[in-house]
């Protein structure tokens, strides 16, 4: 029997959607047949599309609790249903702890764990009247399962997303499931603004045990999969998408300190 994740006639919104990995899950569930919109305080510098299909851009801040709510009933109301929602805007600049106020730290926490909140509440506003209820994904990082030095607020807001959708997946239950992808790197257009250059970008990968970075691509398939019957059965649930996650530090001391012999 073929794993069929066909999501002809469902209704997707995809926060961020506009580039990089969003743009990529927007793809993703345009393949598989979905009406797709996506958010963005801008629109795209192209319009997002994939198999003949075009994701339709909606202008919002998601800081704004009445634009988002608004926003996600308008999509309703046009498309009679609203399916899945994916949280998935978010980032942080690279900025150590001490070196700038608790203000601007904040504000990281609001973008990554506070707005996905907000998002997911006005969802749930919507999915809570379907008879099929609906899914929510949160685009979680490894920067919230371990130390992130330079990202520190940005991993405690991933930390708390992925403890807030399980409590979600509970209270929510049974109508609306709630899960989380827990990314590692995933090559976008901004990756050599991280990385460098081609070299720089390929001695990154190869620290992940897979060899290289994700494609946003891939991260898409996992969202569809989440989004489609074939997972009616998982939520609360942290999907690790991370190319077999981080070689420890120490097993490279290790083996310098003890050489393999001739």
């Amino acid at each position: 029997m073929s794993l069929n994740l066909d999501l002809t006639g469902r209704v997707a919104v995809v926060t961020g959607g506009t580039r990089g990995v969003g743009a990529g899950i927007a793809r993703a569930f345009l393949q598989a047949g979905a009406a797709v919109v996506v958010c963005a305080r801008r629109p795209p510098d192209a319009p997002i599309a994939a198999d003949g299909r075009t994701a339709r851009f909606r202008p919002v801040d998601l800081r704004e609790p009445d634009d988002v709510r608004e926003l996600l009933q308008a999509v309703a109301a046009d498309h009679g249903r609203l399916d899945c929602l994916v949280n998935n805007a978010g980032g942080t600049p690279y900025r150590l702890l001490g070196e700038t106020t608790a203000e601007r730290h904040a504000r990281v926490v609001e973008l990554n764990l506070v707005a996905p909140m907000t998002a997911s509440l006005a969802a749930y506003e919507v999915m809570r009247g379907q008879p099929d209820g609906g899914s929510v994904i949160m685009i979680g990082s490894v920067s919230g399962t371990r130390p992130s030095p330079g990202t520190a607020a940005y991993g405690a807001a991933k930390a708390g997303l992925d403890n807030l959708a399980r409590s979600m997946a509970v209270e929510w239950a049974p109508h609306i499931r709630v899960n989380t992808l827990v990314l590692g790197m995933v090559r976008t257009e901004l990756t050599a603004l991280h990385y460098g250059d081609e070299d720089g970008i390929a001695a990154v990968g190869a620290t992940v045990p897979l060899g290289r970075l994700a494609e946003p691509a891939e991260i898409g398939d996992a969202c569809v999969f989440l989004a489609s019957g074939r997972a009616g059965y998982v939520s609360g649930a942290s999907l690790l998408v991370h190319g077999g996650g981080e070689r420890p530090a120490f097993l490279d001391a290790a083996t310098a300190n003890h050489p393999k012999e001739p």
